[in-house]
């Protein structure tokens, strides 16, 4: 197995707490495992799969068949570390990962993880569907994860509706009458498909008087936030704002995302106010 760094798509970065550590302040060797297993979440989110609801839908889950570590070195207390992985193998119902972690430019340990894909209700093997198999090999190929499509309500109304449904109300408990109304059918839409071509974020754009765009209904599927998701939605709508000419375009932002939406170019204007229950605040963009 080869040990660069550059070898493996994806990079988890934590720190090694005190728990972790014997009297030696040296990490217990199980403890490694667990970090190839945090990893190999961000690595299904750097992918855009949203991991439980994917699987549900592809009918099977990932068991673990072969976990195998070999040491190099040792990991110490208020170490930084980076957890490497890549997909090394896939088979007809098995899926091998390679992984390294390193404190530094130091390798710690190399692993070798072996999932067998599996019916979950009696945990025998099922062939890798295709599109899981598609997917892995695109990504581990430098290929985009994700495909933004822009449009109108028509076009877009099942994957944009999905995300509502599960952010909005199952997950917030907006009403559903505040979550759907007559304006969709107005709006520009954008929504960013994975690639199993499922809907894993979305927004709208309206335009309330000329030159004013005014942006709304952002959602981002839960497991997958934090993986810039929401951030392409809003460059989208941002654009397809400045193509029609808006000199500026505004939203109303819930105060627990205020920071991203300062990161993407909007301020904030006026005060906090309640809007569905939830704490917002004006945010604009001038072009």
């Amino acid at each position: 197995m080869t040990t660069l760094r550059s070898d493996f798509r994806l990079f988890h970065r934590l720190r090694v707490r005190w728990a972790e550590v014997d009297m030696q302040k040296i990490v217990f060797n199980g403890h490694y495992l667990m970090y190839l297993d945090t990893a190999i979440s961000d690595y299904w989110r750097a992918m855009a799969f949203p991991y439980e609801a994917g699987m549900l839908a592809l009918g099977g889950d990932l068991y673990v068949k072969k976990a195998s570590v070999e040491y190099h070195g040792s990991a110490r207390y208020d170490d930084l570390l980076d957890v490497g992985l890549r997909c090394q193998r896939i088979g007809t119902s098995s899926i091998t990962f390679a992984g390294a972690i390193f404190a530094g430019d130091a390798l710690l340990i190399t692993a070798e993880l072996i999932y067998v894909f599996a019916d979950p209700t009696t945990q025998t093997s099922k062939p890798v569907p295709d599109t899981l198999r598609q997917a892995l090999e695109a990504f581990e190929a430098g290929k985009a994860m994700t495909r933004m499509q822009v449009g109108d309500w028509a076009l877009l109304s099942a994957g944009a509706s999905t995300l509502r449904e599960a952010v909005f109300v199952q997950e917030q408990g907006i009403g559903a009458h505040m979550v759907w109304d007559d304006l969709d059918a107005r709006a520009v839409h954008a929504v960013s498909f994975n690639a199993m071509q499922v809907a894993v974020a979305s927004g709208r754009l309206l335009q309330p008087a000329p030159g004013l765009g005014r942006i709304g209904r952002m959602a981002v599927n839960r497991a997958l936030r934090g993986a810039d998701l929401g951030k392409d939605v809003l460059l989208a709508l941002v654009a397809a704002s400045q193509a029609r000419g808006d000199t500026e375009v505004s939203l109303h932002a819930q105060c627990s995302a205020e920071g991203f939406y300062l990161k993407n170019g909007f301020v904030a204007r006026g005060d906090v106010f309640e809007e569905a229950g939830i704490r917002h605040i004006d945010m604009v963009q001038v072009f």
